[in-house]
């Protein structure tokens, strides 16, 4: 069993919660003592962004946190080293790679793959990799027993969710908004309607992101998903405060917050 699939075995129906932030921001070594106190407030997996001069899906705040990383010098392979570090101490929570199909196909497929897993990552989620563009990428994750996460957007077709499912694994992101991250205008109807519709194609988890930045909200969408992935927010702390060296101790606050919100609420039961 994966350690994505081992979490949200042993959270027995309880929402996770999913922090994200970006490899590198502000500096490279920010990166592994946040992820640490990411653990330390609650952070049932990690998703860690990587830095890309093009992040197409992603609004103001983490453009430039992907801007401040890759100033800094942060690429794909420095944030490979990062988990990797972070290995060193947590050999448990999950990691998955957040970013886009260019440094992946720079690298080459099938060395990412193998540098992936051999630095302790668990799963990838690729934003602008489409369901039909899999055929170099999906085979060399599996190969090296990664979960590949895909995104499903509020307009995404029944028929596709479908065929999304049988692709994916470890869970499926779902995206709540028709918009860039950083957004918040989040309609809690919507998305659990759009939560439920999913999970009659699958027994996969869903995480639902985009909109989710205080700890009321969380607690709303813990209600109705399986996982609760939580960005901007966090990402906005460290830019308020780029030269301070307790930017792991105020996010590590903030998820804290947010974990307290999530746990008063009833647990979502798992899809038969």
């Amino acid at each position: 069993m994966s350690r994505i699939a081992a979490t949200f075995a042993q959270l027995a129906g309880r929402a996770a919660l999913i922090p994200y932030i970006t490899a590198g921001d502000p500096d490279a070594g920010v990166t592994v003592p946040l992820m640490h106190a990411l653990v330390e407030g609650g952070a049932d997996i990690i998703e860690l962004g990587i830095p890309f001069s093009d992040p197409m899906a992603d609004g103001p705040t983490i453009q430039l946190a992907c801007e401040r990383a890759l100033l800094g010098g942060m690429s794909l392979r420095g944030a490979l080293d990062c988990v990797r570090a972070f290995r060193a101490v947590n050999t448990h929570t999950p990691v998955v790679l957040m970013g886009y199909l260019n440094p992946i196909e720079a690298m080459g497929t099938e060395q990412f793959a193998a540098a992936a897993a051999a630095a302790g990552v668990d799963g990838v989620l690729t934003v602008d990799l489409a369901l039909e563009e899999t055929a170099s990428l999906l085979p060399a994750l599996k190969a090296q027993e990664l979960d590949t996460i895909f995104l499903i957007a509020p307009t995404t077709t029944a028929a596709r969710i479908a065929a999304i499912a049988t692709q994916g694994s470890g869970y499926l992101y779902y995206v709540s908004l028709k918009g860039v991250t950083g957004s918040d205008t989040l309609d809690i109807d919507s998305v659990s309607a759009k939560v439920a519709e999913i999970r009659t194609h699958t027994a996969l988890p869903v995480a639902v992101g985009f909109g989710i930045r205080t700890p009321e909200v969380a607690a709303q969408v813990a209600q109705v998903a399986q996982a609760v992935v939580v960005g901007s927010a966090l990402v906005e702390i460290i830019a308020a405060n780029p030269a301070s060296g307790q930017i792991p101790q105020y996010v590590g606050r903030e998820l804290a917050r947010l974990h307290a919100a999530m746990a008063g609420v009833a647990p979502v039961r798992p899809a038969s």
